[in-house]
């Protein structure tokens, strides 16, 4: 049986638990560090989520308002909508500096936006300088444009000679 809420929890509320939702790709940051999450609001009754995906055919979509929804359920909320919103596009330039931390930490070079995130030479034109997030060398080189998910590209260091994934900047 599903209790009823006595009290609705306030917006800033719901962020914070949205903040505990990891991305399902990139565990080590939330959804609300990559910037996914757009808005949170009561609408009357209903609670309402409007999310952003990193690119509209990005294969996490679904499993990203699943886990947004889960989440807002386990703190007892049981009126939820989620809504997609894709214009304006997501960019990276959405992408918190301590999400950007965390990238480096967990070994994915975070965007570097200097091809001017929001613009198709931001994900055409491979950046200039791209720091190894293992040794913190310059001395970098692409590998593939393509990586571990759309979002990323391959890249290898030339000094410590390991692979990486750089987050591409969009």
């Amino acid at each position: 049986m599903v209790m009823a809420l006595l009290v609705k929890p306030t917006v800033d509320e719901v962020w914070r638990w949205l903040e505990e939702v990891p991305d399902p790709e990139i565990p080590v940051v939330s959804v609300v560090e990559l910037g996914i999450v757009r808005n949170v609001e009561w609408q009357g009754e209903t609670l309402v989520v409007t999310v952003t995906p990193t690119y509209s055919g990005c294969p996490a979509t679904a499993v990203i308002a699943f886990e947004v929804e889960e989440a807002i359920r386990r703190k007892g909320v049981d009126v939820i909508r989620i809504e997609t919103k894709i214009s304006p596009a997501w960019t990276t330039d959405w992408i918190t500096e301590s999400a950007k931390e965390k990238l480096k930490a967990y070994g994915i070079a975070p965007p570097s936006n200097e091809n001017g995130a929001a613009s198709c030479a931001g994900m055409l034109k491979a950046p200039a300088d791209v720091e190894c997030p293992r040794c913190r060398s310059a001395d970098t080189s692409e590998i593939s444009r393509f990586g571990s998910t759309p979002c990323k590209a391959s890249w290898r260091c030339n000094a410590c000679l390991e692979p990486f994934d750089y987050f591409k900047s969009f």
